[in-house]
């Protein structure tokens, strides 16, 4: 089996808790009111993207002359941070086509559940090995939503095409990048602890997410 293949059935396992954490979302009565505050927790998660692959692009280098993976985890970031630069702005673009003012979302204060899905990702990178970056990647876009999946959320929010822009954007850019990033995780001759790490990462972001998820929809009632 494939690093990418061990990957994915492990994450086969965890991806139905953040399924069900996705569905209270979308079939909640008050889903119109909730995807702003969607958006603005998505922004809040989608703003650290390239600061973290620079973090681990920056780390990689640093050790990559006794390290080969660690070279070759920068590399990749070297390539994918040009790929992911402003996706945070068309957050804040679908989040002012709804008519929310960009400066009211960069004001809020996330959430502690954020910051840990986040931060984990900095401790791993500095004090272990920037290869556990590529866990969390593997969870954010391996797996990206479907034209119809946002079809449905337009329907059920009533909201028009352009407060969707980033999950239409992902919907048709995430799988050639997911394609990308398996074939990067299965050329690297990854240590046993590097391996685990990879995992960790991903798990860890799979039980963060549906976290982030739950505790927006908790805080709409049931």
């Amino acid at each position: 089996m494939s690093e990418s293949e061990r990957l994915r059935r492990l994450l086969g396992v965890l991806l139905p808790d953040l399924s069900r954490a996705g569905r209270r979302l979308v079939d909640h009565p008050q889903v119109r009111d909730m995807y702003p505050e969607y958006l603005v927790h998505m922004h809040w998660i989608v703003r650290a993207s390239v600061p973290l692959m620079e973090a681990a692009r920056v780390r990689g280098e640093a050790i990559g002359a006794d390290d080969p993976t660690a070279a070759a985890v920068a590399a990749y970031f070297e390539k994918h941070i040009e790929e992911e630069l402003r996706h945070d702005e068309w957050l804040l673009e679908d989040l002012e086509a709804i008519g929310w003012e960009r400066e009211t979302v960069l004001e809020r204060t996330p959430t502690p559940t954020v910051a840990g899905v986040v931060g984990a990702q900095y401790y791993w990178i500095f004090h272990y090995h920037p290869v556990a970056l590529l866990g969390y990647t593997t969870l954010l876009e391996g797996y990206p939503p479907g034209p119809e999946d946002v079809e449905l959320l337009m329907e059920k929010t009533g909201y028009g095409a352009d407060s969707f822009r980033t999950m239409r954007g992902h919907a048709e850019l995430d799988p050639g990048h997911a394609e990308e990033l398996f074939e990067a995780i299965d050329g690297l001759a990854l240590t046993p602890g590097q391996s685990a790490v990879l995992g960790l990462s991903a798990m860890s972001t799979a039980h963060g997410l549906a976290r982030v998820l739950d505790e927006l929809v908790d805080g709409f009632g049931d």
